[in-house]
């Protein structure tokens, strides 16, 4: 195995250029473990830790612009207001240790359908900057997943940031494991309500081959929010609208069964999550007085 350790990031793109195969290191927290474990034996890693723009972030107007590998301790410190979902889900990942080294354009880069970071960056609103010596560009985070582990990154493609819409109202995560520290989500669930454009955006995690929306639930509840004047009135949500959401959340996933858990088990437990999640959210956007005319 041959190691590459490039100084800049031009130099990390013709090096991925020149070695399409190379792997990307950087936290190391989900390659180190393939490796060790003798599941995976790349030809070349491409070592990433000398480029310091990659750990760096930048607010925006409307979104935040998150290097490949800020550690998910910068953002639970730094971009809890900006981003409150992800920092959630950031608390969730491992250990501090791992927090300290691991960043979501690792998580991006494996697409585990188990990723902690995947059903935040769905909610919210994401697009991943990807580069390579032909050029750049971003890719929706609906259409970057492809499958199992899969992306849909070119051989030559490196993934250098993560552009994030600023949250403009309440986000929750949810997350089941077997235990409450260092887990592989059982499946995961996040949620976050936009009032400005008054559309809810979901994401599901370890209930599918890879992190999806819940598009059916989004769009019922979408419409019950609309149709019923909640955002106006910030009123209670009915258990029966509740109810619902959770269900079509629950179809939404695609799970199977595994160590973890079942996959009637993990559809019954994303209901759940929705079910709740919902309800966190909206007490949050009722508490903070958020009209119509207050969130534009």
């Amino acid at each position: 195995m041959d190691f590459l350790r490039p100084a800049s990031w031009e130099e990390a793109l013709a090096a991925k250029a020149e070695h399409p195969t190379a792997v990307p290191i950087a936290g190391g927290t989900d390659v180190m473990v393939e490796i060790n474990f003798d599941h995976r034996r790349p030809e070349y890693l491409l070592d990433l830790n000398r480029i310091g723009e990659l750990s760096e972030w930048e607010v925006g107007q409307e979104s935040v612009r998150l290097g490949a590998s800020v550690p998910y301790s910068a953002i639970m410190e730094h971009l809890r207001t900006e981003l409150p979902g992800l920092a959630l889900a950031s608390h969730t990942v491992a250990s501090p240790q791992i927090r300290n080294r691991g960043g979501v354009g690792g998580n991006l880069g494996t697409a585990s359908p188990a990723g902690d970071a995947h059903p935040a960056l769905l909610a919210a609103g994401a697009e991943v900057e990807a580069e390579s010596v032909r050029g750049r560009r971003l890719i929706p985070i609906d259409a970057f997943y492809t499958g199992v582990k899969r992306n849909a990154l070119e051989p030559d493609e490196l993934i250098r940031a993560v552009h994030i819409r600023k949250a403009d109202g309440p986000q929750q995560y949810s997350k089941v494991g077997t235990r409450n520290a260092m887990v592989i989500a059982v499946c995961a669930f996040g949620l976050a309500l936009h009032p400005e454009t008054r559309t809810v955006r979901t994401g599901i995690g370890s209930a599918a081959p890879t992190p999806v929306r819940a598009k059916e639930a989004e769009a019922f509840l979408n419409a019950a929010l609309e149709e019923g004047g909640f955002w106006e009135s910030g009123k209670i949500i009915t258990p029966a609208i509740a109810k619902q959401f959770a269900a079509l959340a629950s179809g939404a996933c695609n799970p199977i069964d595994d160590v973890r858990g079942t996959a009637k088990y993990r559809r019954h437990a994303v209901g759940i999550m929705a079910r709740r999640t919902l309800g966190w959210t909206w007490e949050q956007y009722r508490g903070a007085g958020r009209t119509l005319e207050g969130a534009a």
